[in-house]
């Protein structure tokens, strides 16, 4: 049975998501004390973690942080917020959706499904820890960290996965539409230049590293990761 951790300060929109939990039969908990979120998370060891903006004492993004140094389960922000730069900043803390109230709790439900299967069923990764390579160009995407030559920097969760899609098709182009696929699973709130940015800030980290020019943009398609004759020998 899976864990369901509840960060939500309305009682009755907590009671009401834990009441619907238990309907589809998982186990849930709702988040007592606000002040130490990543301490109750990590006692009940949940599975997956709901998690509202507006929070006492600290964001849900700042606790979102938190989480994200102790575990990879999937985190769904739920919030009445519902600004393009409040869904940008939650997915670039560590989120991996983003639902706004007022919401269909089927929905959540099916996206609560969707997310665990993602990270806990057939489709899994297994234990052993998955590395991408393309000469001395390393990405660990469970960690979130690239290498190259001996140099390592950190990637947010959405850098990873947009390096993780190129490094898979090396060489070949991955159209704009399939890296929003990707990358978010309803990205029609996501706006046009989100992906933009995120290119952007992909190349200067790679260019700290010294692997600079490896995200070629193709015109009128999307976006490559190039070949390069000294990372082959």
């Amino acid at each position: 049975m899976h864990k369901i951790f509840i960060v939500e300060d309305d009682s009755k929109i907590s009671n009401l998501l834990h009441s619907y939990m238990s309907k589809y039969g998982f186990e849930a908990r709702e988040a007592v004390d606000f002040n130490d979120v990543l301490e109750e998370f990590q006692d009940c060891r949940a599975d997956l973690v709901l998690l509202d903006i507006n929070l006492p004492k600290y964001d849900g993004f700042y606790w979102c942080r938190q989480i994200r140094t102790h575990s990879n389960c999937p985190i769904l922000f739920i919030s009445a917020r519902d600004s393009q730069m409040d869904q940008v900043m939650a997915l670039e803390n560590g989120a991996d959706d983003y639902i706004t109230k007022p919401f269909h709790y089927e929905v959540i439900m099916a996206k609560i499904k969707s997310q665990l299967r993602r990270a806990y069923g057939a489709y899994a990764s297994s234990q052993e820890e998955r590395k991408l390579e393309s000469g001395e160009l390393i990405l660990y995407p469970e960690r979130y960290i690239v290498s190259y030559a001996g140099h390592v920097t950190e990637l947010t969760v959405k850098e990873s996965q947009l390096l993780e899609a190129l490094m898979l098709k090396e060489g070949r182009a991955v159209s704009r539409e399939k890296l929003l696929d990707l990358m978010w699973e309803d990205h029609h709130f996501i706006d046009d230049n989100t992906l933009n940015v995120y290119i952007t800030r992909l190349r200067k980290k790679l260019k700290e590293l010294g692997s600079e020019d490896r995200v070629e943009t193709v015109r009128g398609v999307g976006y490559k990761l190039a070949l390069r004759r000294e990372d082959l020998q």
